[in-house]
């Protein structure tokens, strides 16, 4: 890395005179980084070297402290195969490849969220035409939602207003080989959406698209018009989690104003600059290189990586409910510690206590993100609760986010 806390910033994008790109090129310079726009189809992955490398137009990549993608939904393999060669050539970049494959696959970053208890329209994936109406009247009946898997930008998103439109939609969709999703429609939000820009571990901006017309769906592409919004800390700790689940420490959430609270709707890992910024009058692109200047001067460690290869040692968030023997001993945190387990976060109630000190006292409830010896963990589970324990590192699916 570079000594003067500049660093070397490969931006992958296909569009240099986009607005984005643009903005994220001039907020580098201005910050005395040395950047360069890379098309992401003009490298050629070399797998033949012992050490992982590229070649950019034909000639060798020189070094890069980090890089930032932005890649289309057109060339999302051959993208995601670039950024992995990056990762494997320990150049840091904001968004991984399995981050962005979560994220652009519909189906898959729906199921990552609903897994961790993250708000959600009511979904069905059905294949067989005589799930179609069962699965419509399982997300309440019509009107619902058709969406395309492979849809971007608001293509390949339809209200069908009844069960006969919405049934023949999907036989229609399906005949051509197109995987869909049916989705409860939440009237209360139509042609409204926030969208949360999140970098790192918090919401940095947000603001509220508002569809033209009688349109239903709220994209800027579509004509849909942009007002700056302050979000309650429980919607942007929804946007934060959003994008952690998903991988991502660069993200627009996207999210619906519901009755029952704000439901995601989709985490895109390469949003754009100019609706956010011309709304809320922020340095959006200076927040994002800034941020990932300090990474690459300070880097996170992945624990899912780092520690779990320590041979009966792992990760696993630990629920403490009425009744549990730990409860009954009156352990602290000091206690576990002596028992070879170390508390990485309490979760308790709303609160996130990192790093909590050895005398607080265990409660009903609390969760815990621990790091130590298998079999001491499993010790402190009651019989009962032990098949509902949540599972280690090494049994996380790859590209799942450890929330701490």
């Amino acid at each position: 890395m570079n000594n003067n806390h500049t660093m070397k910033l490969g931006i992958l994008s296909r569009a240099p005179q986009a607005y984005s790109t643009r903005r994220l090129v001039a907020a580098a310079q201005e910050r005395g980084h040395d950047v360069r726009v890379l098309n992401t189809l003009r490298f050629a992955i070399d797998l033949s070297r012992d050490e992982p490398e590229m070649q950019y137009r034909g000639q060798p990549l020189g070094d890069y402290d980090a890089v930032l993608p932005r890649i289309g939904t057109s060339i999302t393999f051959f993208g995601l195969a670039v950024v992995r060669q990056f990762e494997q050539m320990k150049v840091y970049t904001p968004n991984t490849s399995n981050g962005i494959a979560n994220s652009r696959d519909k189906l898959r970053s729906t199921q990552l969220l609903s897994a961790h208890g993250v708000g959600i329209p009511a979904t069905t994936f059905v294949r067989n035409r005589a799930d179609v109406l069962p699965a419509i009247e399982r997300v309440g009946g019509a009107p619902v939602v058709i969406k395309l898997l492979e849809g971007t930008q608001g293509i390949g998103v339809i209200l069908a207003p009844d069960n006969r439109v919405a049934e023949a939609v999907i036989e229609t969709l399906q005949s051509t080989r197109q995987n869909v999703l049916i989705q409860q429609f939440i009237a209360e939000s139509k042609g409204r959406d926030v969208r949360a820009f999140v970098v790192g571990d918090r919401v940095v901006a947000a603001m509220r698209r508002t569809a033209a017309g009688d349109e239903f769906r709220s994209n800027v592409h579509r004509g849909g018009t942009t007002k700056a919004l302050e979000l309650s800390d429980e919607v942007k700790k929804v946007a934060v989690n959003a994008a952690q689940i998903m991988g991502l420490r660069v993200a627009g959430v996207d999210m619906l104003e519901s009755d029952r609270g704000p439901l995601v709707m989709e985490v895109n890992s390469s949003p754009g600059l100019e609706g956010i910024e011309g709304a809320t009058g922020l340095d959006i692109a200076g927040v994002i290189v800034d941020y990932m200047a300090s990474q690459v001067a300070f880097p996170e460690l992945d624990v899912r990586q780092r520690l779990s290869t320590s041979a009966n040692y792992g990760v696993v968030e630990l629920a403490i409910h009425d009744g549990a023997d730990v409860l009954k001993q009156n352990l602290t945190i000091g206690d576990l510690r002596d028992l070879d387990i170390a508390v990485l976060t309490l979760h308790r109630g709303e609160a996130d206590i990192p790093n909590p000190k050895a005398w607080r006292s265990l409660e009903a409830d609390d969760r815990l993100v621990c790091f130590g010896k298998l079999e001491s963990i499993r010790a402190l589970v009651p019989e009962r609760r032990r098949r509902s324990a949540r599972p280690t590192v090494q049994e996380l699916p790859e590209g799942d986010a450890l929330l701490a």
